[in-house]
């Protein structure tokens, strides 16, 4: 068969997101019965049944939830192939950087001024974003680097450098029971609201949804959750929260990711620098392991 348009797998991505043909019709802007037939002649050509139907509702089923996670990563490759070629032919070449708030354990204060002096750089512009956007504006092209977390972060696709490894606390409300313990194991909160982190599945946590460490943070404060974190956030904890370590946590590392098969002087020299900053620093990391 001849490989779907781009614009079949808009149709059943919009489709097998909402799962509701009316919908999906409206967020597209057309009318829902070429909608329909498009999906209809797209399941024919494919020779499988994408979406299940009745009188009631829209389901996807097993070939239609390969289906629709491979159209992401395709709409997101083609997104991703027009914002980079877009960028690649502006007079004034820059590198866009994407970090959650203290993502980077501070390392960023000490690579930009360094990376400045680099021959092979270019302006940089440092995208700050919420908890669990890093990885989805690399893929999708919005920037052109990215600092990850394993094993938190979605890193299909990409080349990596580890740079920091991190030890866990927990972070509690400054009256919380364990807020004077030394030290804790993950078995002393059970029982605790645990934070559901934004992008996860709403079944892991029936706590809050939480978008970015400041709000975590206020959450934590109010005593609606408490969070086991790497020890980084320790920088912006306040004065109301306390840290604890728990020690049989495992360990978080810290990457610096960029799209595989990247052929760009100014990434290289911003990955090599970045490398070499976090294996001196004499406090928050360890070595990379490459």
């Amino acid at each position: 068969m001849d490989a779907p348009e781009t614009r079949e797998l808009e149709y059943f991505v919009a489709v097998a997101e909402e799962l509701h043909f009316g919908r999906a019709a409206q967020r597209l802007g057309i009318a829902q019965p070429p909608l329909s037939r498009a999906v209809q002649r797209l399941e024919r050509r494919m020779g499988v049944v994408l979406l299940e139907r009745t009188s009631r509702a829209v389901s996807l089923t097993p070939a239609g939830a390969v289906f629709l996670a491979e159209s992401r990563k395709a709409l997101d490759a083609l997104a991703a192939a027009v914002r980079r070629t877009r960028r690649a032919g502006r007079s004034e070449p820059r590198l866009r950087v994407a970090m959650k708030p203290d993502g980077d354990a501070g390392l960023m204060e000490r690579i930009l001024p360094e990376y400045r002096r680099e021959p092979e750089a270019v302006a940089v512009e440092v995208v700050v974003c919420g908890i669990g956007e890093q990885a989805p504006m690399l893929r999708d092209g919005r920037v052109d680097l990215a600092f990850l977390h394993d094993p938190h972060d979605d890193l299909a696709g990409f080349d990596t450098e580890r740079l920091l490894t991190l030890d866990q606390v927990a972070v509690l409300p400054r009256g919380h029971r364990l807020a004077d313990r030394g030290a804790l194991v993950l078995a002393d909160l059970d029982g605790e609201p645990f934070p559901r982190w934004r992008g996860t599945d709403p079944g892991e946590s029936d706590g809050p949804e939480v978008h970015d460490v400041g709000q975590l943070m206020q959450l934590v404060a109010l005593g609606q959750t408490v969070a086991v974190v790497p020890e980084s956030v320790r920088r912006q904890a306040r004065s109301d929260v306390v840290c604890v370590p728990v020690v049989d946590a495992p360990r978080s590392s810290i990457l610096l990711a960029w799209p595989e098969r990247t052929r760009s002087m100014a990434v290289a020299a911003f990955v090599r620098l970045s490398v070499r900053i976090a294996a001196g620093d004499p406090v928050a990391g360890t070595a990379p392991q490459t």
